[in-house]
């Protein structure tokens, strides 16, 4: 129950910006004031807390501000995404304290990978000057389907021979650290609910724009996963009838009309790009994918039009899950978005709203991401975050 209440003062403590006084945090959540005084004592010995200078005005005693202590804590975050891996270290207000990033290793060898991916950990921790002993662990976030109790990719679309490999285990054991993985949409969402502001706030979707598309949700400031962690899989939602054969047998699915190498090849056979691709290797198809849209900002109106139709199906994928969902705002991120950012914004919104079954009741706002081009790897370590500091009512069970 200590425990337990210890993460419910450090969660509000969190989710106010200035910081709280020991009587505001009492007011918040219902405990007495003694209480507050005990555990606030333990948390500013752990220095996960400090306190923040006083602040008062009228008749009284000024009161302490309570604020998190950005040094109390990091976690580490990885984003493999099949075109380029990346890292950040995060402390534990959700700011990134160092990053880097590097192209995924060719090839269909997931141990490869990983030892890349353990590598480049070691190495950051090392150039961050972070105090290892205050790393509360590792976050991957990974392309899906997943499976979420075994910790493991299962078969994901764009990276070949990664069939069920446990890759919260090889890395657990490459670095020593506590591991967690989730989907990488769902990190995404993740990491807008703990630094992207008033844009990961109460219920939306984030829409992933990488090497694949695939959508997260949040209802009512809750981080939707499903029954086995697969949550936001849209791949097979149909934007474009009559369009492209998938392989699921339909035609005009989002797999098979709008991801990026769908779109490079469009381009390609318009004669924007040279058509001298090796193969389908993720860091290749961002390499051609940049290049359409170096022409379209260059004013290449083939470039553009395939930038604008890409924006229009996606919209219209958009537009089904609101619809489904009731969300009051999309959110757009992940590693592709920057460069496709002004083609979409000025297409999707009117998309959104003309599809909307709730127009006449509430819009609809469509937004980029609070949290910047480093998203997927900020919400895996904010996954380390929030299984070590966020109340769950796990932390009720009594042992026995």
């Amino acid at each position: 129950m200590g425990d337990f209440n210890l993460t419910v003062i450090l969660d509000a403590i969190r989710r106010t910006s200035g910081g709280l006084s020991r009587v505001e945090l009492a007011q918040i959540v219902g405990l007495s004031p003694q209480t507050i005084s005990n555990i606030s004592r333990r948390l500013l010995d752990q220095h996960l807390i400090v306190e923040a200078g006083k602040e008062g005005t009228g008749p009284g005693k000024p009161r302490t501000i309570l604020r998190l202590n950005p040094s109390g804590m990091y976690a580490i975050g990885v984003h493999l995404d099949p075109a380029v891996i990346t890292f950040v270290v995060l402390d534990l207000v959700g700011d990134v304290v160092k990053h880097s990033r590097i192209a995924t290793p060719a090839g269909s060898n997931p141990s490869t990978v990983i030892t890349t991916i353990a590598d480049e950990i070691r190495m950051l921790i090392q150039d961050s000057g972070v105090d290892p002993a205050k790393v509360a662990g590792l976050g991957v976030a990974v392309p899906g389907p997943i499976d979420l109790d075994e910790g493991s990719v299962v078969d994901p679309p764009l990276l070949q021979g990664w069939n069920r490999v446990r890759i919260r285990e090889a890395l657990a054991q490459a670095t020593g650290m506590e591991t967690l993985v989730d989907k990488d949409v769902t990190s995404a969402a993740v990491a807008e609910t703990w630094a992207g502001g008033q844009s990961g706030t109460g219920s939306f979707i984030f829409m992933y724009m990488g090497t694949g598309i695939g959508c997260g949700i949040v209802l009512n400031d809750e981080v939707i996963r499903g029954t086995s962690g697969n949550a936001g899989e849209i791949g097979h939602i149909i934007v474009d009838p009559g369009g492209p054969q998938c392989d699921c047998g339909l035609q005009g699915c989002v797999k098979s009309s709008c991801i990026p190498v769908v779109v490079v090849a469009e381009a390609e056979a318009a004669g924007i790009l040279d058509g001298h691709r090796n193969g389908t290797e993720g860091p290749e198809v961002q390499e051609y994918f940049a290049r359409l849209c170096d022409a379209a900002d260059a004013g290449d109106e083939k470039a553009i039009a395939i930038l604008d139709r890409s924006a229009v199906l996606v919209g219209r994928a958009a537009a089904v899950v609101t619809n489904t969902l009731d969300v009051e705002r999309v959110v757009f991120g992940g590693p592709f978005w920057a460069r496709i950012s002004k083609y979409f914004l000025r297409r999707v919104p009117g998309i959104i709203e003309e599809n909307s079954a709730a127009r006449r009741i509430h819009s609809i706002e469509v937004v980029g991401t609070g949290v910047g081009e480093d998203v997927g790897a900020i919400g895996a370590a904010c996954l380390v975050l929030e299984h070590t500091l966020a109340p769950r009512a796990q932390r009720l069970l009594l042992e026995g």
